[in-house]
């Protein structure tokens, strides 16, 4: 990859992203896009953008769907120089209101139509540019600007500056077994959030690795794509995916398939065995998050615990793991306790081993759970419960999913609830089940208890009580 330059402004595109020979393959949707013709799309949405008044300083919000279109506006209000403010298109309309009046972006780029299919690799879609009176300019120096959450509401306003893009590119660039040029990696991680984007997306502009998402993201879709290439491919994606594979019962083996590679949860074993074996072919994990992107690696899935990648200062301080930072990654107020002299607080439970020095991550310690690779507060879609007329209280836990304990104020408030929640939350946060309690169980000292065994246990005794209990 190329020498980094200090980029003080959107040329980092250009010189970082979108440099090389012009007839390469950098994309491939349902056809190849060569580097020439995505620099020629990126000119012709930047000059839309200053037409319609983005500068550089200015800020820009896209919500738009897996696409050519999003790689383009994310691309082209970079190299604006604008701060690029990316919202996950599944969010509900009253999520995306609260999202722009809170970041009061001056720009919105979003679907012309309505799109869905949640098995879509990518969509083909129009988008329409949308001036925001009130809209205000970059208030830092971030180029991007992300929700920790994927919405708003307790979620956490998170910066990355050009510097730490471009760190995080070439961290990945220093691990043995990723990607490089003259290879593909097939991008099931979604590429408006940090592991697709980055790790797929702007790494693969940057190394020449071909980036390729696939049709649909079916067993059949996922196949398809890796097979047709003739290159060395890697896919990258969240550990459901991976189980989707795996669960194939004679799964077709293209010879093409060196590895995938997964973050955003824990890799069952049951998983790791039936897709090694299956496909004759690695499967690698990763941790991460919003804030700094890769912090530790196992490529090849055959290690103990995780390698931190260069670069990334890690430590354990009782039982939580601390990553140093040259500042804060939060944009906004935030909890001071999250970062402290140097230290982000992850609120991630591990461990680190000083001898061999490889890290083992536990899991969350606060309500923040991973759903397919896409990150979900607990507290927000329990906030969101409570807040729906005839909701007298909820308690909202994880499991083998999400699941939502309330009491209500009449019974035929159940009847307007998965209509209400559709409207308030978006699909990857409604819960799989919610249960209506006569009431909550309490700790002595009133607390909701949030033991999702004792809830459960509550839940049955309510359904089997008689009317008159009731």
């Amino acid at each position: 990859m190329p020498t980094r330059p200090v980029c003080v402004d959107g040329a980092w595109v250009d010189d970082i992203l979108l440099l090389g020979d012009g007839r390469d393959v950098v994309l491939h949707l349902d056809a190849p896009v060569t580097r020439a013709t995505l620099r020629e799309l990126v000119a012709a949405q930047r000059a839309e953008f200053e037409a319609a008044g983005l500068t550089a300083g200015g800020s820009l919000a896209v919500r738009v769907p897996p696409s050519l279109s999003c790689i383009v506006a994310m691309l082209a209000g970079w190299r604006a120089g604008a701060q690029v403010i990316l919202l996950d298109y599944r969010l509900t309309p009253h999520e995306v209101g609260q999202a722009i009046a809170r970041l009061t972006p001056q720009l919105v780029v979003e679907p012309t139509e309505k799109v869905g299919g949640a098995l879509w690799g990518f969509f083909h879609v129009d988008v329409r540019l949308t001036p925001l009176k009130g809209g205000r300019p970059a208030a830092t120096d971030h180029a991007l600007l992300q929700l920790s959450s994927g919405s708003t509401g307790p979620s956490k306003v998170i910066g990355r500056t050009v510097a730490s893009l471009l760190e995080e590119i070439d961290r990945y660039g220093q691990l043995e077994g990723f990607p490089r040029r003259g290879e593909r990696t097939v991008v099931l991680a979604s590429i408006v959030h940090v592991l697709g984007l980055v790790g797929g997306l702007l790494y693969g502009l940057a190394s020449g690795t071909q980036v390729v998402l696939p049709t649909s993201q079916t067993l059949d879709g996922i196949l398809k794509a890796v097979a047709a290439g003739p290159e060395p491919t890697t896919i990258l994606g969240v550990p459901s995916q991976a189980a989707l594979l795996a669960a194939s019962q004679s799964p077709t083996r293209p010879p093409q398939l060196r590895q995938m590679i997964t973050g955003g949860e824990l890799i069952k074993a049951s998983v790791r065995e039936r897709f090694t074996n299956g496909y004759n072919a690695g499967l690698g994990a990763m941790y991460g998050m919003t804030e700094t992107g890769v912090i530790a690696v196992d490529l090849f899935g055959t290690a103990a615990g995780l390698t931190p990648v260069p670069g990334m200062r890690v430590r354990v301080e009782d039982e939580q793991i601390l990553l140093g930072l040259p500042a804060s990654p939060y944009v906004g107020s935030i909890d001071p306790t999250r970062y402290v002299d140097g230290w982000l607080h992850t609120k991630d439970a591990g461990h680190f081993d000083e001898v061999n020095g490889l890290l083992t991550v536990h899991g969350r310690l606060d309500s923040q759970v991973s759903v397919g690779g896409l990150k979900v507060d607990l507290s927000e879609v329990e906030a969101s419960i409570a807040a729906l007329p005839g909701i007298t209280d909820a308690v909202v836990v994880h499991g083998t999913g999400i699941e939502a304990y309330v009491t209500v104020a009449e019974q035929s408030v159940t009847d307007r609830l998965a209509e209400c929640l559709a409207t308030r939350l978006a699909p990857y946060k409604r819960p799989r089940a919610v249960h209506v309690l006569a009431e909550l169980p309490r700790t002595a000292t009133g607390k909701p208890v949030r033991n999702a065994q004792t809830l459960r246990s509550a839940a049955r005794a309510t359904a089997g009580a008689t009317p008159a209990q009731k």
